[in-house]
Order: structure tokens, then C-alpha cells, then sequence
């Protein structure tokens, strides 16, 4: 028995150890759950029912004043449960429940992209998508290598320009940097002339 269990738990420890070690394994976890923030907005589209569709920001205590409900405390529960929440809330004055529920993090996109500053992103958009909406990367940008960043602090997380942001743990608040690429890279015809200039000056010196 006490064999058994001692298996069991060995299994366990592998197990935890391959998701944290998959990209964004335990931090998409905590993506789908993380709350709404303040400066986050609540998109709703109810069909044929333009009065109740807008976007709705979250103030600093966490509410959020919404058609027909009012203000309505959003802040502090988990994504899943505040649009079943919401949808139910709101087929109470329907004759159908063709209700979108879309919850748009806030963050700042900075570094060598266009246009840095503060975007609402919805969980279905892409790093691509997010730095578009910054107008996308500079000449001097490197696409390649993108950080999240948060509170100062650049985490350890893999982004590449198809990563979904529903599959990292990015919040409201967190940042996107795009850092410019090395000099080499990005004067590679300097650099080309440089070293033909210098090697034809050598051979012409060894002709001599």
C-alpha cells in the first residue's frame, strides 16, 4: 500500500512538472480565471437590441453600470461566471438569448511599435493582433522577441505573434514590449560595406 502511494505521488510530481514546463501551461490557467479589472470594459451585443449593445468600463470599485441592470459589481469573480451571470441576468428581459459577452483586458503595448500606449484587447486576439492595434512594429522592432511585462518585471513567458492571449496569463495593467532589434541586424548594409571595403582593401594591399 504504502508502495502504491509513494508511485502515486512520484506520477503526481511528473505530472506537474510536464504542464509547468508546456508554454503558458499553468499561467493559462490563470488567465481564464483572473477578474475583471478597473479600466477593463464589458462588451455586449444583443441581437436587434442596440440600446443594451455598447462597451462598459469597470470602475475603481470593481462595478460596472450596465442598460436595464444598473450598476452591477463585476470586479473580483471569474470571467466564466460573470458572462453566465450576465446572459441569465439579461434573458430575463428577452425573448431570445442571442446575447455576446466579451471581456476586453486593458493593457499598454509599448517599445518599438508605432503608436505605444493603453489598448482594451479582447482574449480571442492574437500578440499580432494586440500589436496592431499599436500599428504594429517598427523598422528597429524585433517581432521575434516580445515581452510581458508586469509591475517592472519582465516574466518568463514565450510569446511568438500567434500566441493567443486567452493562453497567457496577461491582465489588465500588464505591458507588451517590443524591444528594438541588435544594431547588427539592423544595419546590416553598413555592416556588408564595412567588411567588403576592408577585404578589398586587403587583397589589394597583399597584390601589391
Amino acid at each position: 500500500m504504502t508502495a502504491a502511494i509513494a508511485r502515486a505521488a512520484r506520477l503526481a510530481a511528473v505530472v506537474l512538472a510536464l504542464v509547468c514546463a508546456l508554454p503558458g501551461g499553468v499561467q493559462a490557467q490563470q488567465a481564464s480565471v483572473d477578474p475583471l479589472r478597473p479600466g477593463d470594459l464589458i462588451r455586449l451585443k444583443i441581437w436587434r437590441e442596440p440600446d443594451l449593445s455598447g462597451e462598459f468600463r469597470v470602475d475603481d470599485e470593481g462595478v460596472a453600470v450596465l442598460p436595464r441592470l444598473g450598476p452591477t459589481q463585476v470586479g473580483g469573480q471569474e470571467p466564466a461566471a460573470l458572462t453566465a451571470r450576465l446572459v441569465a441576468a439579461y434573458a430575463d428581459f428577452l425573448q431570445h438569448r442571442s446575447i455576446e459577452v466579451v471581456l476586453l483586458r486593458r493593457i499598454q503595448v509599448l517599445g518599438a511599435v508605432r503608436n505605444p500606449g493603453i489598448y482594451s484587447v479582447e482574449p480571442s486576439m492574437t500578440v499580432s493582433d494586440a500589436l496592431a492595434l499599436a500599428g504594429g512594429t517598427t523598422s528597429e522592432g524585433n517581432p521575434k522577441r516580445i515581452d510581458l511585462i508586469r509591475g517592472g518585471r519582465r516574466l518568463p513567458v514565450a510569446l511568438s505573434a500567434e500566441t493567443r492571449l486567452a493562453a497567457t496569463s496577461i491582465r489588465s495593467g500588464d505591458q507588451l514590449f517590443v524591444p528594438e532589434r541588435g544594431w547588427i541586424t539592423r544595419n546590416t548594409g553598413i555592416v556588408t560595406a564595412a567588411i567588403t571595403g576592408t577585404v578589398g582593401l586587403l587583397i589589394a594591399l597583399l597584390s601589391r
